[in-house]
């Protein structure tokens, strides 16, 4: 292992900083009683609220078909804190019984159209009696295939302001959330169904990775700092990889994984906008569309792995059973509800070239996996080594080029890779690693990546969100990888044991240019 040189000085930092107060609103969660929404979405409210962060005229309905009373959906949702978010509930417990207030359930099924209406009547009332200004926020935490229905509901009883946000009556948004589609003929006949009720203004495709603080200094550690920036592109880098690597499994999810598959699930959504946005150009401001702008631009840059070339550049794989942490798991297809004959990929890597002036002849490399050796999401900028003249015989075993790391989870943080010279009379070249970590550099906790985003979103910022365009150009890679594996047959499945970093195959596609996968 190489030595490490840590950052100090943590500064404390008692809340989220935001640049503005968050305005009043209604909020309106549809698939109110699903896991989406007691794992991730009120606890995250509830943080904000507990913090301060959200306004006093504020109110959050539930919508949903089971039947519960404003009082019992409460007693839900707190038991779903208490649970999922144990550590918020013993530093906010106090802070409860006013979050509770805030909110209410509506009992309707999502093709009733009398049930959108009265949910009309009710977030008018809200207006009046609770000060919320005519400001709503929609969020789709239902099954993709509600989708059209809710929309098309929500224009049907007027629930949707035309226009912007510059609207006289306030303002109205909706939170999507992934997948957005299946291939790309289905996200593109998914953003026409939103534009037919919404603007591309209105609509915030969610992607929780973009939440994440490391993500977002990927951003700031390029375009801040004069050291970096010089040094990004293809004179100076080698390659880039992508790592998204689960320990889990399936686990339960086996009824929308066995369909989706690791390409469609991680590689679609997250792994590429991690990619665009370490190789995106400086926008030429802070503004959501000149972001998006940049990252569309690198997207469509990438040039697509089509036919006979997945066969060099594109590895999926299936993980069979193994072990993990000392214990037995099992195979892909004994877990509950997988067919066993299922060819489902658990683990795809890919090699990708982007065809553009910055980055011409880098090979950026992604991979995306369960049952992997360790949990970890992290993208390695790999530097080209330098000349082997003056130090070539002076390097020991442990000598590795200059690698940035910029880890996203766990131990969110960013390090270094630096060649320096152990203690002694011998000049030996080591690599040491210079780390950045939030935990130690802010004194804070690292706020989960709803509450960022959601805030956002009920502030009009939608920079870390996911345009449709962008949607359009990360399907445009994707589906025709889809469209070769359905045509041609599967490889020997499942291919590599749980607890190992993938298929041979997936090695052999970096190391046959002499490259390594970066593993630490």
């Amino acid at each position: 292992m190489p030595d490490t040189i840590t950052s100090e000085q943590p500064t404390a930092v008692d809340t989220l900083l935001i640049e503005r107060p968050i305005p009043p609103c209604n909020i309106v969660i549809f698939g109110a009683t699903g896991d989406l929404t007691h794992r991730k979405l009120i606890p995250a409210l509830f943080s904000l609220d507990a913090q301060g962060l959200l306004p006093d005229h504020l109110k959050i309905t539930g919508f949903a078909r089971r039947e519960f009373s404003d009082h019992s959906f409460r007693d839900e949702l707190k038991a779903s804190v208490q649970e999922y978010a144990p550590d918020l509930w013993k530093e906010a417990e106090a802070s409860w019984i006013k979050f509770a207030k805030r909110v209410v359930f509506h009992r309707s099924d999502f093709d009733n159209a009398q049930g959108f209406t009265w949910l009309k009547e009710r977030l008018d009332r809200f207006d009046q009696t609770e000060g919320t200004l005519g400001n709503r926020l929609y969020y789709l935490a239902t099954p993709p295939s509600t989708y059209t229905t809710v929309v098309q509901q929500l224009g049907k009883a007027g629930l949707v302001r035309g226009g912007t946000d510059k609207d006289s009556d306030g303002f109205t948004r909706i939170i999507v959330e992934k997948p957005f589609g299946s291939d790309l003929a289905s996200a593109r006949a998914l953003n026409a169904e939103l534009k037919q009720v919404f603007d591309e203004e209105q609509i915030y495709r969610i992607d929780h990775y973009l939440g994440k603080e490391t993500v977002q200094n990927i951003f700031v550690f390029r375009f801040a700092n004069l050291l970096f920036e010089p040094l990004w592109n293809c004179k100076y880098v080698d390659n880039v990889q992508v790592t998204v690597a689960e320990t889990v499994g399936v686990e339960q999810r086996a009824g929308y994984f066995d369909h989706a598959g690791e390409l469609r699930d991680m590689v679609q959504s997250h792994a590429l906008q991690m990619l665009a946005l370490i190789a995106m150009e400086p926008p030429n401001t802070l503004s959501a569309s000149d972001i998006r702008d940049e990252k569309a631009k690198v997207l469509r840059a990438i040039t697509p792995v089509v036919g006979s070339g997945c066969n060099d550049c594109v590895v999926r794989g299936q993980y069979g059973a193994g072990q993990l942490g000392g214990k037995d798991v099992p195979s892909y297809r004994d877990e509950p509800n997988v067919p066993a004959d299922s060819v489902t990929d658990s683990f795809v890597a890919l090699k990708l070239e982007i065809k553009n002036w910055r980055w011409a002849g880098v090979p950026f490399y992604i991979r995306a996996g369960k049952r992997m050796p360790e949990r970890v999401t992290e993208v390695n900028i790999i530097f080209k080594d330098i000349p082997q003249v003056l130090l070539a015989t002076e390097t020991d075993d442990t000598a590795e080029p200059n690698v940035i790391t910029i880890r996203v989870q766990p131990n969110e943080g960013i390090s270094m890779r630096l060649g320096a010279k152990p203690p002694g009379q011998k000049t030996v070249v080591r690599a040491v690693d210079m780390n950045f970590t939030y935990g130690t550099s802010f004194g804070q906790r690292i706020h989960d990546a709803y509450e960022r985003l959601i805030m956002d979103a009920l502030l009009g910022d939608a920079a870390l969100f996911t345009r449709d365009d962008e949607v359009e150009a990360e399907w445009g890679l994707i589906t025709p990888i889809l469209e070769h594996w359905a045509a041609n047959p599967a490889p020997e499945l499942p291919n590599y044991p749980a607890g190992t970093w993938g298929p041979d195959a997936a090695d052999k596609m970096v190391t046959d240019s002499g490259r390594k996968w970066w593993n630490r």
